[in-house]
């Protein structure tokens, strides 16, 4: 049962220590193998500390490898984001425009229309006047209605209902 002790709490570190020893081949051995026992304790300690700092800053680098994806990914959305803001501000900024187009081409239309409408009004107006002359000047002349110098003064012109063939081109139809 000692020795089963003995190897369980002291196998490792005696078996080292003598090792240790062994390679060293110090003047006092005994001293040597005890200043070393003493040591191993804090060497165990101190190396125990440094695996558990090492396993904590491999976690510290870990976590830090995922936050700088974490904060490329933000980066990359944030971008994305923007570059949506901006396509929909300019989106915006051409449905605004060819809004104002669409107004100003009605606005035209709608002018193009009101002078059209006037013209129409005016061509109207002007034929009702152009319809009042003609029933008061049918008894006026010629000459009276029109302002050109040598118009010919005459009161009515008659017409005749056949076409009368003139006695010059009858002779001519008979030569032939």
């Amino acid at each position: 049962m000692e020795s089963a002790y003995l190897q369980k709490n002291l196998g490792t570190c005696l078996t080292q220590g003598l090792a240790e020893v062994a390679r060293m081949r110090p003047v006092d051995p005994i001293e040597y193998l005890a200043l070393w026992i003493y040591n191993y304790k804090n060497n165990v300690t101190m190396e125990q500390q440094r695996q558990e700092e090492m396993a904590q800053l491999e976690q510290e680098r870990e976590l830090a490898v995922m936050e700088q994806e974490m904060m490329e990914r933000l980066k990359a959305e944030e971008f994305l984001f923007q570059q949506q803001q901006l396509a929909f501000q300019l989106e915006l900024e051409m449905q605004e425009k060819e809004r104002q187009r669409i107004e100003e081409l009605q606005r035209a239309q709608e002018q193009l229309e009101k002078e059209l409408r006037m013209n129409m009004e005016s061509i109207a107006k002007g034929e009702d006047i152009s319809h009042g002359e003609d029933e008061a000047d049918s008894g006026r002349t010629l000459a009276e209605i029109s302002d050109r110098y040598g118009a010919p003064n005459l009161s009515r012109v008659e017409e005749l209902d056949e076409p009368m063939l003139s006695d010059v081109a009858l002779n001519i139809d008979q030569d032939l």
